[in-house]
């Protein structure tokens, strides 16, 4: 297994089949050449290897990124100019939206791959702040905020306007009882409110109120996925492999439900990585994703040396409300793509914990 890794690193490294002289001249790997040579026969016959020529050294296959990958037990740190980097990137943002814009661009500089980010799904919300403002005769504005800094307007629609003295009544209420809860509890929260004495007034407001919250939690897309670093691919991918993965990338209900569930999936290292047909994506054959989630922070961290590298338990999150990604080839760089989208992952999740405590 010694073999097997400083094989899929060499191969990473120069994108060349790697031999059993090379391996022994260039690491020290306390063996023969022989045996070296033993063990790459082995790994072949066990199907971690491959040998694309007779003449010619060996490259990984799936099967050996795949026990490589899961070997990385711990993920190397990032470089102190790459988290200045991140750190400059996010703490210049102005916005949740801008945030996630500032990510995927900084992590396909970081990565030279394709980076994706997606924003928080409102179905993952819990509720911040509403605002009920009258927009006509007959029609209520309800501008609703969550904790994840995301804004949504909804229309509101009533036979009879209710003053706005019940108007600023009911919202009281709301931002008082509903605060921090999910947007289907505030939903159930709001139509016993409109049901309850001292608010007959206000009753099919409350109601449309209820309606429209229980539609925001049936929605289960994410608002929008920010992609960056499609050009990087002509410079590391085959002409022949451009045209699908081109096609996946235009996929992305498909890409929003892989990443979403490599980045729910319990590891070690807090990120997820799916290998070439590992996808069932056939677009993806030829390619490899890397996921983490980001959410709400248990115990946000205070500061940039705290939340730079520690340990894998560092800003642990209740559930993921979202996912940061890259997509590359398969022999892409695991380690460091796994550092630098969980370290934005991390980022995001200190982000959206300082826009949720109204920071």
């Amino acid at each position: 297994m010694l073999v097997l890794r400083a094989v899929v690193e060499d191969y990473i490294r120069s994108q060349e089949p790697v031999g059993s002289a090379a391996l022994s001249k260039e690491r020290d790997l306390g063996v023969s050449s022989a045996t070296i040579r033993n063990d790459m026969a082995a790994l072949e016959d066990e199907g971690y290897l491959i040998q694309p020529h007779t003449s010619a050294g060996r490259v990984p296959t799936e099967k050996g990124y795949r026990y490589f990958v899961d070997r990385l037990a711990t993920v190397v740190p990032l470089s102190e100019a790459q988290r200045r980097g991140i750190n400059s990137f996010l703490s210049g943002s102005v916005s949740l939206k801008d945030a996630l814009q500032r990510s995927a661009r900084l992590l396909s500089e970081i990565t030279g791959q394709v980076a994706i980010v997606a924003s928080p799904s409102l179905s993952k919300a819990t509720l911040r702040h509403v605002e009920l403002v009258p927009v006509a005769m007959s029609t209520l504005l309800a501008v609703v905020i969550t904790d994840t800094g995301r804004v949504a307007q909804h229309g509101l629609t009533v036979s009879a306007m209710p003053t706005a003295d019940d108007i600023n009544r009911l919202s009281s209420a709301v931002n008082e009882q509903c605060n921090g809860q999910s947007l289907s509890s505030a939903s159930e929260t709001v139509r016993a409110l409109g049901g309850g004495t001292g608010f007959e007034t206000v009753r099919e407001a409350a109601d449309a109120l209820a309606d429209a919250f229980a539609s925001m939690a049936l929605d289960e897309r994410a608002n929008e996925l920010y992609m960056s670093g499609t050009s990087h691919l002509a410079h590391s991918r085959s002409l022949t492999d451009l045209a699908p993965l081109f096609d996946a990338l235009e996929e992305q209900v498909v890409l929003m439900k892989l990443m979403s569930n490599l980045s729910e999936e319990p590891s070690a290292t807090g990120v997820g990585v799916s290998i070439g047909s590992e996808s069932h994506t056939p677009e993806l054959l030829h390619a490899s994703v890397v996921s983490s989630g980001y959410g709400r922070s248990t115990s946000p961290v205070a500061n940039d040396s705290e939340r730079n590298e520690t340990s894998p338990d560092q800003d642990s999150t209740n559930e993921p409300i979202a996912f940061v990604g890259s997509i590359g080839p398969t022999h892409m760089d695991y380690a460091a793509t796994m550092a630098a989208v969980r370290a934005v992952a991390r980022y995001l999740t200190f982000f959206v914990s300082e826009s949720g405590s109204g920071d």
